[in-house]
Parts: C-alpha cells; sequence; structure tokens
C-alpha cells in the first residue's frame, strides 16, 4: 500500500475542499508514491511523535494539527516546527495532515466530542454555504432510469439525511445532426422532436469532475446538453461546530462533571449556573469561541468547546453555560477517528496509535 492510498481515503471522508482557508491541511512531508510500512496517528506531530515513529517503524505520520502552519523561510532547527521537518525528512517519515476539513464533516471531530457525551439528534451548528451546485440534463424518458442512477452512485442526490433525491419533468426537446453526426435518434439533416425528461440534482462541488464523467458515460446522446449551476444553499453536512441533545436532563454541575470525566480534562472553566437543566448541548472542538452566537441562537442550555478569553465569557450573558474544556482535551478522540477511518476501509491493516501525550498545558 502506498501512501497516497492511505491520503485517498481519510480525503474521501474529509474532502480537503472543506478546510478553511487559513489551514494547512494536507501531505506536509514526503512522497505520496513511497510504500507504507505502517501509521502513526497523532493529535500533534510533535519531536517525540517522530522519535515513536522511527521506533515503532512508521513512516507516515498522520496527525489532525498540521505541523507546518505558515511558510517556512528557513529549516536550521531554531524551533520545534524545523526540527520536525529536519527528523522527518532525515529518517524518511512522511507527515499528513486532516485538520479543518476533518472538523468541518458532519462526522468529524465534533461527532466524536457528541459521542462521548451520548448526544442524540445531532445536527451541524453553523452550516457552510457555497459547497453545494446543481446539475440540470435532459435525457429521453426510456434513458432517464440509467441516467438517474448513475448520478446517484456517483454521489450526487443527496438532501440531509436523503439519498436519490431528484425532480423530473416531462417535456419535448428538438435538435438537428448536421454533417458527420450521428444520433441516437433521428435523422441527420431534420429537426428531430423528442419526448425528454429534464432531471435535476444537487452534489457537493467537489464531486464535480465524478458526477460529470458519469453523465457522460450513460447519457445516450452524442452530445449531451447540461448546465451546471452554484448554489448558495447552507449545506446541512458540512460546517463549524455540532449541536444535539442529551438522552435526558441533566442538573447543571452534574452534566459539567460529566463532562470533565468524560473528556478527563485537568480542569473546566465555566460560567455561572443558570439554576436550569441541561439538555441540548452545542460543542465545537478546539478555539470555538466564535460559535458562540450561534449555540445561543440555536437555544443550547450548554456550549463545550476552548481556548475562551476572559471578556468572551461575558458573551454567554446568561443564556447559556460556556463550558471551556482545554484544546487538547476536546481534540484528544480524533485519533479514535483517523482509526476507524482507516480501518473501516482496511480491514486486514491495523494502523497505531501514538501513546505520546501532546498537550503541552498542564495543570497544578
Amino acid at each position: 500500500m502506498k501512501i497516497k492510498e492511505i491520503i485517498q481515503v481519510i480525503e474521501a471522508y474529509a474532502p480537503p475542499v472543506y478546510q478553511e482557508s487559513y489551514d494547512n491541511a494536507g501531505l506536509i512531508f514526503g512522497d505520496p508514491q513511497t510504500e507504507v510500512t505502517n501509521v502513526l496517528l497523532t493529535l500533534d506531530a510533535t519531536e517525540a511523535v517522530i522519535d515513536e515513529a522511527i521506533a515503532k517503524g512508521c513512516n507516515l505520520v498522520v496527525a489532525h494539527h498540521p505541523i507546518v502552519f505558515g511558510g517556512l523561510k528557513k529549516i536550521n532547527g531554531k524551533n520545534y516546527v524545523e526540527r520536525v521537518a529536519i527528523k522527518a525528512i532525515k529518517n524518511d517519515i512522511a507527515v499528513y495532515a486532516a485538520h479543518t476539513n476533518l472538523d468541518n464533516v458532519r462526522n468529524g471531530v465534533c461527532m466524536e466530542m457528541g459521542r462521548r457525551l451520548g448526544l442524540v439528534n445531532c445536527r451541524v451548528l453553523q452550516p457552510k454555504k457555497g459547497l453545494l451546485k446543481k446539475l440540470f440534463t435532459f435525457v429521453p424518458e426510456a434513458d432517464a432510469e440509467m441516467v438517474r442512477a448513475a448520478l446517484f452512485e456517483a454521489g450526487a442526490g443527496h438532501i440531509g439525511n436523503y439519498s436519490e433525491c431528484s425532480f423530473n419533468a416531462a417535456g419535448e426537446g428538438t435538435f438537428k445532426g448536421e454533417e458527420g453526426t450521428d444520433p441516437y435518434v433521428g435523422t441527420p439533416g431534420k429537426r428531430h422532436f423528442e419526448a425528454e425528461i429534464k432531471l435535476e440534482v444537487i452534489f457537493p462541488v467537489y464531486l464535480e469532475g465524478k458526477i460529470l464523467q458519469a453523465l457522460l458515460s450513460a447519457h445516450p446522446y452524442e452530445e449531451v446538453a447540461y448546465d451546471i449551476v452554484a448554489l448558495d444553499n447552507a449545506y446541512s453536512q458540512v460546517g463549524s461546530g455540532l449541536i444535539g441533545e442529551l438522552p435526558g436532563e441533566m442538573e447543571e454541575m452534574a452534566f459539567l462533571q460529566h463532562v470533565k470525566a468524560q473528556f478527563r480534562a485537568g480542569c473546566v472553566r465555566y460560567t455561572p449556573l443558570r439554576g436550569k437543566p441541561v439538555k441540548k448541548v452545542a460543542l465545537c472542538g478546539g478555539a470555538g469561541s466564535f460559535l458562540l452566537k450561534s449555540a445561543i441562537g440555536a437555544g443550547a442550555d450548554a456550549f463545550i468547546s476552548a481556548d475562551f478569553k476572559y471578556h468572551e465569557f461575558f458573551d454567554a450573558e446568561n443564556q447559556l453555560i460556556i463550558a471551556d474544556i482545554g484544546h487538547f482535551e476536546s481534540e484528544q478522540f480524533t485519533v479514535e477517528l483517523f482509526y476507524h477511518i482507516l480501518t473501516e476501509k482496511f480491514r486486514n491493516f491495523a494502523p497505531l496509535k501514538s501513546t505520546i501525550t501532546t498537550n503541552p498545558v498542564n495543570y497544578l
């Protein structure tokens, strides 16, 4: 198995197009054509993790956080990023990161957090826009099901928790084949009228190439008429944060103790209690203060995230409880998510989970 095959599986789950503009997810160091000896899964690709990879014979480290976030102008070992780069390259260890693209997919980092709390009825807290397109095409009635099925197989037609969604309208199309054509129906040089179905399907932007290939392969016409338009719809399967419900209401302090235990947090920083039970919970892995208004607007009783600044705690304004559990604590189970993604696809392959705790924050 080559490195590129591992990457393809991860990116099929968390497409790179879903990463934020400031991010640097992807293959940081290494040759995608290299054969994999084994994979080490981690939250952070630190020097200690690279040493662990060397000791365990792993030539690919898959991390959540990109070790190189900004540009490197010099690599002389003066800081930990440069030292990781030098050590990884010298020892032929590739480093790959799936960061905000893995945060933004519905079954990504936030859902992994939600599972730890037992949340149900989960949905993306702040869905993203501009990630969907719609295909319109025109197919002879007798061939409509064949084309429709091919588009569904390629990934079109998903709306929320529904699949194979399409709109079909009957109509009549006309065309005249010019000299040198070989029309599927009709005679060259004569206008032809054909009963057709106008077929509409929605699809995520990253699948456009695959969708078009499926259309052109399945459609019977020599020249296929189609339109693709960009949509501004919010994509319910992709975005920031998650909101769900506890199976039953919990008293506030009991809920905070539950959160602390499930995330093995050294401490939980929280806003004043409201004297109300907790049922609806919003959460975000990593620094999630930018989602506070969305959590309040969604009617959350509590918002679990990390890296809140002092004055941002005031912004809760007694409308919910902010529970800051720490950056590492909120994302630590990403390693388990990587493991699930890879072992689900490669049943006879066992990636290794790093035993290094990379949390740079300690608690007294």
